[in-house]
């Protein structure tokens, strides 16, 4: 390899596999090694008072009963303090690359704020759920992610029992008894559906997935009927239950009064009633061809392009199937795929991502990175992009014309200037645009910037410059 090659390696590496960094040339002599290097769990979560489920549930528990000023006061802070540990982890890293693997299975198996069920829980489920398994086995990460007490009562699997489950039995008759209608009414699919749609199988009929059939391989596969039988195998699992101040055991937990009694039949597979369908159903989903061609579509295009080329998602999916889905055999063989080198950047970053790169530029000490993951989350806010709260199970959006709209690039032109005012005296933004972005950097951000007027102004046009703002 050339010492040209090498650079724009280095600076592929930093910026479409990682997060960015100030200076590539560190990176130059293997950037595949400095990448393959860090797959491995997530790191510890940076920062303080940071919760486990349990303890976070009673927090949310407490705001929801006493509604008082204080109780709320303590959720909001909760919340605050994930967030701001998801974007200084980031910011601090030495592992970029793993830590975007964590971000993106965050982003598969999207726990959202925007619910009432989920404030405050979202930051221990990515702590507890995603980043000790994005390295394993693509089926311990799914299990871990379906069953995290989170994941049931975001998709109101909480609350979902068997149509002839003890407990709606019981209910049943009691409100015969009173004359009233039973509060308990029964399945609830929501958990099984998205399960099936955006963590497995995928669908290839509309949106993000249109036309995937015909370009990456058939997926879904899937009919009502399974949605049906996979709820009632998902029936009696349930997260801790809050009742005053008396909490029930603290992690996820089989309650067999709401299992739905008899077999079920689940992609053709019978499964006898019981907790241990649950996991042979995960199984089964992992090592489908189906979840092979949506995983490996869904991580080419998060890492290379919005329509990654259809032999880079064959060779992940054979890849994802030949080790049984073993995740890092699936990075490995990215790293290994040319596709994924090429040059110029393809993919617009996201405005965390947008936020994390710009930060990561100024190598902050622990002090400033604090500083600037406190104001982030109210700055993504305003971008478009409220952090851990995703519109829709289905996450953020990853592709670049969902990100385009005029006011939110008007707000990263906005922040790019104010951050800058900050930042700018001491930086030497024309040379750290040379060593962040090498042969990416264009002539006419590169005369941009030397012509700026002054330091604040030449890091601004930095951070906005079209090669900045794709990776």
């Amino acid at each position: 390899m050339t010492a040209a090659a090498r650079t724009l390696a280095a600076t592929v590496a930093a910026h479409r596999f990682g997060l960015g960094e100030a200076d590539t040339a560190a990176l130059a002599p293997d950037a595949a090694g400095w990448l393959r290097a860090q797959i491995g769990p997530a790191d510890a979560p940076l920062g303080e008072a940071l919760p486990d489920f349990a303890q976070a549930l009673r927090v949310q528990a407490t705001a929801r009963r006493l509604r008082e000023p204080e109780a709320e006061r303590a959720l909001r802070q909760q919340v605050l303090a994930d967030q701001q540990s998801r974007l200084l982890t980031a910011l601090r890293t030495r592992r970029p690359f793993a830590e975007r693997l964590q971000l993106f299975w965050c982003n598969h198996f999207t726990v959202s704020l925007a619910k009432g069920a989920a404030q405050g829980l979202v930051g221990a489920f990515e702590r507890e759920a995603i980043r000790p398994h994005i390295a394993g086995r693509f089926a311990d990460l799914l299990a871990a992610a379906v069953t995290h007490p989170t994941m049931l009562r975001y998709l109101d699997n909480q609350g979902s029992a068997g149509p002839q489950s003890a407990i709606v039995q019981r209910v049943r008759r009691r409100g015969e008894r009173s004359g009233q209608a039973p509060r308990l009414t029964g399945l609830n699919e929501n958990l099984a559906r998205e399960v099936l749609e955006l963590h497995t199988l995928g669908v290839a009929r509309s949106g993000d997935m249109a036309g995937a059939d015909a370009t990456y391989g058939p997926m879904g596969g899937y009919g009502q009927a399974d949605v049906t039988a996979f709820a009632a195998v998902l029936t009696g699992w349930r997260g801790p239950v809050i009742d005053g101040d008396a909490a029930s055991a603290p992690g996820t937990r089989f309650d067999a009064d709401w299992h739905q009694p008899g077999d079920k039949v689940v992609l053709g597979r019978r499964h006898a009633e019981g907790p241990q369908a649950l996991r042979a159903v995960l199984d089964d989903l992992a090592r489908h061809p189906a979840t092979a061609r949506h995983i490996a579509l869904k991580l080419a295009r998060h890492l290379v392009a919005d329509q990654p080329p259809p032999a880079l998602v064959a060779r992940l999916a054979q890849r994802f199937t030949d080790s049984d889905g073993d995740l890092p055999a699936v990075y490995a063989a990215l790293i290994d795929s040319p596709e994924a080198w090429a040059a110029p950047p393809q993919k617009l970053k996201s405005p965390e991502e947008f936020l994390l790169s710009a930060g990561r530029l100024l190598t902050l000490d622990e002090r400033a990175a604090r500083r600037l993951a406190e104001a982030g989350a109210p700055a993504l806010n305003a971008m478009g992009q409220r952090l851990q709260a995703a519109p829709s199970p289905a996450g953020w959006p990853d592709r670049a014309d969902e990100w385009l709209g005029p006011e939110a690039l008007w707000q990263r032109v906005a922040w790019s200037r104010r951050w800058a005012e900050r930042a700018g005296a001491a930086v030497d933004a024309r040379a750290l645009a040379a060593a962040s972005l090498g042969p990416w950097l264009g002539d006419t951000a590169r005369q941009q910037i030397a012509r700026a007027a002054d330091g604040q102004q030449a890091l601004a046009l930095l951070w906005l410059a079209p090669e900045f703002q794709r990776r």
